[in-house]
């Protein structure tokens, strides 16, 4: 039995360590009192059903299914400008969600930034300049404002100043030396900048990353869609791959860029043995093969591509290091890898998977791990990968376009040495 003198001191023991759990209790509620939640702005070119803006939209403002469980979003839309919006529709999507919702809309992306004030008010910035009305350019290239509005969101923060982390969705501009001059604005201003596509943080089948300074000679993806639009993603899926390889990411020298004929003829040379090899291992990965009552009409070869998939566009890229990567465009409605190593000419690869809206999925839940990590950026105000990735791949893009622009002359240049290093961990989805 404890005496009175013992019992007295563990009573007060008991008691004081009661109090301190209570105020670190309260300590910790007073913290997240005074921390208040971040507010970014909204900038979107247009709102429809299954467009860029409305994944983001959605996602910010709702949140996500991630693991398991509904995530509720670590942020919240202070402002929103929606650049083309239907005045005497009333279904348009974008009036619908700022109503559901409860944002507040602004007539430009300054007044955006500033909720209406003077000077910069939010947290971050979103821009997603994809999808709308909006003019081509005499290369077939959407001349969205995507350069236009990082510049106004830029004077923003230099009147203001201090700025804030930007998010760019996809590519970055339709000219190199505005795409140049973004990135310097972001290090000059020092502001986390990130931009990109969905392909390099999405699922993997099977679940598969390339080791930091893996010795590879050669990349290759094989994707679908347009120039100056799926192209980019293509090329971010073969890029997140082969920026892992010894030494890192240097810049391109050339791209060249042919379609149909010219392609199989230019594939069939000696030196594209390698590539006729990673076309063929990456086509085998794909979900979606064109088929013959229910199944492909022959074994998957170059020749079967050859005769099924006549009409492909393939971009051929020169690395500075000698490394060499190609994208191919097909019908095959999805995006795979293959790469090869230098050390064992061993092939490894992975599909980048998207459950794609009226294919395969009802919600491009693709877009949540993107969304997470930008959350993450405003939060933690890091970016998870150098800016200096999607600089490169825009000026893939680019050098893409304008090769086949002049006919198949492939385009070369001194002016994207871009030299950067990936992350040691990888950021694609494995929940």
């Amino acid at each position: 039995m404890l005496s009175r003198r013992q019992f007295g001191q563990n009573l007060a023991a008991a008691s004081f360590l009661a109090s301190l759990n209570a105020a670190s209790h309260v300590s910790a509620i007073s913290n997240s009192v005074l921390q208040p939640r971040k507010k970014i702005a909204f900038l979107g070119t247009k709102v429809y059903q299954h467009s860029h803006a409305q994944h983001f939209l959605d996602r910010f403002a709702m949140g996500f299914a991630m693991g398991g469980k509904w995530h509720q979003p670590p942020v919240d839309i202070a402002s929103v400008f929606i650049d083309q919006m239907q005045d005497n529709d009333t279904a348009d999507i974008g009036k619908q969600r700022i109503e559901r919702y409860g944002l507040k809309q602004f007539p430009t992306p300054a007044e955006a930034l500033t909720l209406g004030g003077s000077t910069l008010a939010v947290d971050g910035v979103v821009i997603i300049g994809e999808h709308g009305d909006y003019p081509k350019n005499e290369k077939g290239q959407t001349l969205y404002p995507r350069y236009d509005w990082f510049k106004e969101v830029v004077k923003v923060f230099e009147a203001s100043g201090r700025s804030v982390p930007i998010f760019n969705d996809k590519h970055l501009a339709t000219d190199w030396n505005q795409c140049r001059e973004m990135v310097a604005d972001s290090k000059r201003l020092g502001f986390p900048f990130y931009a990109g596509s969905s392909l390099p943080v999405t699922w993997r089948l099977p679940s598969f990353e390339i080791p930091l300074d893996t010795p590879l000679k050669e990349s290759v993806c094989v994707g679908y869609g347009g120039i100056d639009s799926y192209d980019f993603h293509a090329l971010e899926t073969a890029q997140c791959m082969s920026e892992r390889r010894a030494g890192g990411e240097v810049g391109i020298r050339s791209v060249h860029t042919v379609k149909g004929e010219k392609l199989w003829t230019l594939l069939e040379t000696p030196q594209r043995e390698h590539t006729r090899e990673l076309f063929v291992s990456a086509l085998c990965r794909s979900h979606n093969l064109p088929v013959d009552n229910g199944y492909p009409a022959a074994p998957v070869t170059l020749e079967w591509a050859r005769q099924t998939l006549p009409d492909t566009t393939g971009y051929f890229i020169e690395h500075l290091d000698g490394f060499h990567s190609a994208i191919f465009l097909t019908s095959i409605r999805d995006f795979n890898y293959a790469g090869l190593r230098s050390d064992n000419g061993e092939i490894v690869g992975c599909q980048m998977y998207l459950p794609m809206p009226g294919h395969s999925a009802t919600t491009a839940d693709f877009f949540t791990p993107l969304c997470q990590h930008v959350e993450n950026m405003f939060l933690q105000g890091t970016t998870p990968y150098p800016i200096e990735r999607t600089l490169l791949t825009s000026g893939m893009v680019i050098g893409g376009v304008e090769s086949l622009f002049t006919g198949g002359k492939p385009f070369v240049t001194n002016d994207m040495a871009i030299r950067y290093k990936a992350p040691a961990q990888s950021m694609f989805w494995q929940e």
